[in-house]
Formats: structure tokens, sequence, C-alpha cells
């Protein structure tokens, strides 16, 4: 059968180390998906699958498959639903008490039973570590946690959230047991255990796991229907040889993430036994600014340089159709979405660069360095940078260096505030507007960015939680991103597709990735049915 392209009416939400242990996809046996994430624990971030540190799509991806939650985003998207939990709600009018009671005869995968107080022990593990990657600002709004009998929980909260059924949604809010995690510590390495689905072990190359195989959790008591038993997760180092395995058979799915050329030779010339599936993504990504760095801290260098970025031109050069510009941290297709820093700055004004600048005394040219990731988003991220440097330094206004890192590295300068501009690229955690901004804006933020606006943090995105109408609170975001687009604490480049290729003989395909970019693995069978 010829490749095809599928495209779903969904909306969707991440990345490379060494190429794992070679072999077939034996037919029958495991399902094989290949990725491009990176899997790496150094001295700096020595847990990068705890669930009290780990915040990117491809630990979190590890995480959905081995750790249960008590709610869980349905594979066709929509409000979270029951997954460790049998009811959840809240249980008042002004949501600040959510209500959760427990399955019947759950356990961990050691057949530990869970109780109410597992679920207790383990947010506010979280709570307690606070690790600076960002993950306890999810739960911050928690204010004591309660257990009634064994089987029943009530998170009573500081202010009014009706975003808390998404956020007990993720893996920070994973189920773990107090036997085999620290209270106050983070757990070191790739183990994991949980409730999830499945069980994992992980195959390591020195500080980097290149292989995980999970095995279907015969303990498992949840929401989640699994179509297989087996799956494996092999790490390549970049996507085209993860895209040559598909070719040779010895992978029956690539996942995250496949570069443009890959995109574009899939869909214009099919291959015998390869399908590819498109899915609307919700992925932007977008440049950072250390506001008190002195590069960049006067607002009109970075309003001047939101007047002379050509989202358009950088879209078209490096990514072509599996992009398009953005002009708001809140995408098309997400309530609240609009288009401040269009309605402010408008077309790439080189004039307006100047005279912004000129008015603020900042003298021309002003010396950057753009800082990004050599490993972590994709191979086309050197490209896209030089073409930013290029329309930066084509103004004249500017005088741009490049500095490139493997995101090891990088995160951590960039959370420790090295960076004046830094370029990173956020999947959503769960489909609200709530998750395109708190992120960025709110405390314990996942940007660790000195930026403070005391109107955002203490007015509106409070003020943004009270609707239970999402759609209500369209107007209070089209307030902040205003704001955003006035100080420019970041700035939005573009949102993305997200594409999956796989073998003609794997069926759920079009299901292994939800609007959140979550890989949900259970949904992959064999056969063409």
């Amino acid at each position: 059968m010829n490749r095809k392209t599928l495209v779903l009416p969904a909306v969707a939400g991440l990345l490379a180390p060494l190429l794992a242990a070679c072999g077939g996809a034996e037919k029958g046996g495991a399902i094989v998906v290949g990725t491009t994430d990176q899997f790496i624990a150094t001295a700096d971030a020595p847990a990068p699958l705890d669930p009290a540190f780990a915040y990117d799509t491809g630990a979190w991806n590890i995480l959905r498959q081995t750790v249960q939650t008590l709610m869980h985003v349905p594979r066709d998207s929509g409000e979270p639903v029951p997954e460790a939990a049998q009811t959840c709600g809240f249980s008042d009018k002004a949501s600040e008490s959510y209500r959760c009671k427990l399955r019947a005869g759950l356990t961990f995968a050691d057949g530990t039973p869970i109780t109410a107080e597992d679920v207790k022990f383990s947010i506010g593990r979280v709570l307690k570590i606070k690790s600076d990657n960002g993950t306890a600002a999810l739960l911050s709004n928690i204010d004591t946690i309660e257990t009634k009998g064994a089987d029943e929980v009530v998170f009573h909260l500081k202010t009014p959230d009706a975003t808390f059924p998404y956020k007990l949604s993720t893996p920070v809010a994973g189920i773990l047991s107090k036997d085999k995690y620290e209270a106050g510590k983070l757990r070191d390495g790739f183990d994991v255990d949980g409730s999830g689905p499945y069980t994992m072990k992980a195959e390591l190359d020195g500080d980097r796991a290149t292989r995980f195989v999970f095995t279907k959790n015969p303990a498992y008591k949840g929401d989640i229907t699994l179509r297989n038993d087996q799956v494996e997760l092999r790490a390549y180092a970049d996507a085209g040889t993860m895209g040559r395995a598909l070719e040779s058979d010895d992978i029956d799915m690539m996942a995250r993430s496949l570069s443009r050329k890959q995109v574009k030779d899939l869909t214009e010339t099919p291959k015998d036994g390869i399908e590819v599936v498109e899915v609307p993504g919700l992925e932007i990504r977008y440049l950072g600014f250390n506001t008190k760095a002195p590069a960049v801290q006067e607002k009109a260098v970075r309003q001047a340089m939101a007047a002379v970025v050509d989202r358009g031109a950088l879209v078209n050069r490096v990514y072509g159709t599996t992009a398009e510009p953005l002009y708001s941290l809140i995408p098309s297709s997400i309530t609240g979405h609009a288009t401040p820093f269009f309605d402010t700055y408008g077309e790439p004004d080189q004039d307006r660069a100047a005279k912004l600048l000129k008015d603020a005394g900042v003298k021309t040219p002003v010396k950057l360095t753009l800082n990004y990731t050599t490993d972590h988003y994709g191979a086309e991220t050197a490209e896209e940078f030089d073409a930013l440097k290029k329309q930066l330094v084509g103004s004249e206004l500017f005088d741009v260096t490049l500095e490139g890192a493997e995101w090891s590295t990088f995160r951590t300068a960039q959370k420790r505030g090295d960076y004046a501009v830094y370029g990173l690229g956020w999947f959503p955690d769960y489909p609200d507007p709530d998750n395109y901004i708190a992120p960025f804006l709110d405390s314990d933020n996942f940007l660790n960015t000195p930026y403070v606006n005391k109107v955002v943090r203490d007015q509106l995105i409070p003020s943004s939680r009270r609707q239970a109408d999402r759609t209500a609170a369209g107007p209070v975001f089209n307030k902040i991103q205003k704001i955003v687009a006035e100080d420019v604490p970041v700035l939005p480049l573009w949102q993305g597709k997200q594409y999956v290729a796989a073998r003609d003989d794997l069926n759920g395909v079009e299901y292994a990735l939800n609007t959140s970019s979550d890989l949900l693995l259970w949904e992959l069978g064999r056969g063409t049915a």
C-alpha cells in the first residue's frame, strides 16, 4: 500500500541521543516506536523521570505510560475524565474544593494497595521539593490536601481554578509509592514505579537512556484500554537516522520529530508500506528574554526586535507548510487566541524599530547573542536562528552573535539566567489558554524569568481561572496578551503542525498523539483494522 496522508480534525501540541540497539521490529512482537527525544541524566538534572522534576514532553511521554493520575485527557481531547479516580469534581460553586474518590482495588505494579494517603504524599512531595524546573507551579494553587478514609481525597485551593482537573491529568500529579520515593528528595536515574498501564525498563548508554521497553501491567485498573502487550521506544540521534530505520522496517512508527524535508518527501513521494499522519499542532516557538540582562533590559530593545522580525519570511524559509506565523502566546484554535503583536507592530518595519530605539536613547547597533539548543527541537533550529540573525542584522540596528548548546547544558544555563535572549518551544501541558500564559508569567514559572507584571500575576490570571466556561475567559486573556505585546518579555514566532509516520500494518496511529502531544502508546495495534 502506498503511503498516504491522513488529516485529523484535532489540534495537537516534543525530542535525541545515541542510536539505540538495532534489530528489526519483529512482527507480532513488541511494537517499536522511534523518537528523537533526549533522555539524559546530568549532574545538574540527575532525576529526569521524577514527576517532581520532569517538565518536557519526552520525559512526560515516559511517565504517562507508567504513572497513573487521578484524571486524564481522553484521546479525542475534550475535558479530563477520571483515570485512577472513580469520580472527581468540584464540591463547591466557587471551584475551590475538588474531591476525588479512588477506583476500588487500585494497586501499584508490585501489588501494593493505593490509598488516598499515596495521592496526598505524591502531590505534597512535588510542592515540598519545588524543583527549579517549574513543575511545582502547576500545583502551587493547592492550599491543603485532606484525606477521608482510604479512598477519598479533597484538594482545597487557595483561589478558584477551573483548570485544576487538567492539572491533575499531568504527570506532575502522578501517584507514587512512599516505599519507592522519598518525600523531600528527587529520585535519580531512569527507574519509574507507578500504577500506570505499563511497567518500564530502560536501556542505558552511560548517562543516556537509549531504549525503553513498556510491558502491559497486569495489575492496572483505570480508564485506559490497552491494544498491545508491549511497546518499545527507541531514541535516535536525528530524524534522518530514525527515518531510515522506518524505511528498513527496524521500527514500526516514528513520532517526534520529523524534519521538514521528511514531511515533504513522505507526502509528495509516497513509499510502499508507509503512511503519514498529519496532526494540526499546538506547539509554539518563541524568543525569551532575561529582562534584567543589560543587552535587553531596556524595553525598547525588545520592542524593536518585535518590530523587525518577519515571521512569514522565517516560516517560509525554514519550515514551509509545516508551520505558520504566530502573533500571540496563545495559538490559533485555542480559546483566547488573538494577534496582539501584529496589532501593535504590524508588518516588519525597520524605521519604526529605529525610532523606538532612538526615543529610548539606545545606541545602535545593539549587540546581542541569540542562544539556542542544537539537539532538542529538530534539525531546522540552527537554520531558524541563522535566519533570525540575518533579519536583525539586515535592519542595521543589531549586531548579532549566535551560540548553540546541547539541551542538557542549554536548559540549565537558561534557568540560571545566563542568556539575555534564548529560543524555546512550548508544548501544552493541557489544551487551555491558561497553559500558554501561566508558565511564562505566573510565579515559579517555567522560564524562571525576572519579568513580573503584578496586574497579570495577581489579578488577570486568577480572574481567568474563575471562569468554568473557558470561552468566557477570552476577554481576560486578550488583556494579558496586549500587555505581553507591550512589554515583550517573550516574542512569539510560530506555531507548528505535528506528523507521525508508520508502517501500514500498524493501526491506531491516528490516535497515538492527542491534542497536547501526549504519546498514547496503548492505542497502537497490529493489523489493518
